[in-house]
């Protein structure tokens, strides 16, 4: 078995235009060094492969309204993790996270500041172009470029 030290979950429910970026940009990485999960609505769902594989390093991505400019990502703290407001998800994330940071040494959540979230509307240019910078930084494991909030 190729256990991973890097885990990528990506969350977002792709019929809702922006809020499938993060089920997109999981779909979309492919490293040698990462496992990579298109989580969908369900995170919790896919906590056994984090179980079994004891990363060094869990991502979690997902639209986040942060009042930015579309596009416009950001690193978020696990403690405001219950101050934003989230995509619907079947349990919270920040009991998601609490469970995770059990099972790793770090866990990064990644918030991208969704344009238009609805079941008519496709992705936006503006996220589908945060989504090769977020892979970008993925790859090469350069967090420190990504603003906090």
């Amino acid at each position: 078995m190729n256990l991973k030290s890097y885990i990528l979950m990506g969350i977002g429910n792709t019929l809702r235009g922006d809020d499938g970026i993060g089920s997109i940009i999981a779909r979309n990485f492919k490293d040698r060094h990462w496992l990579s999960l298109d989580c969908g609505v369900a995170p919790e769902n896919f906590t056994s492969l984090i179980k079994k594989n004891r990363p060094t390093l869990v991502v979690l991505i997902d639209v986040v309204e942060m009042d930015l400019e579309p596009g416009e990502f950001r690193i978020i703290s696990p403690n405001r993790i219950n101050t934003m407001h989230l995509t619907t998800h079947n349990i919270p994330l920040s009991f998601l996270i609490s469970y995770l940071e059990k099972l790793t040494r770090e866990i990064i959540f990644i918030g991208i500041q969704p344009k238009i979230i609805d079941y008519s509307a496709s992705i936006s240019p503006e996220i589908l172009e945060s989504s090769l910078k977020i892979i970008k930084i993925l790859r090469d494991k350069k967090f420190n470029l990504i603003n906090k909030l």
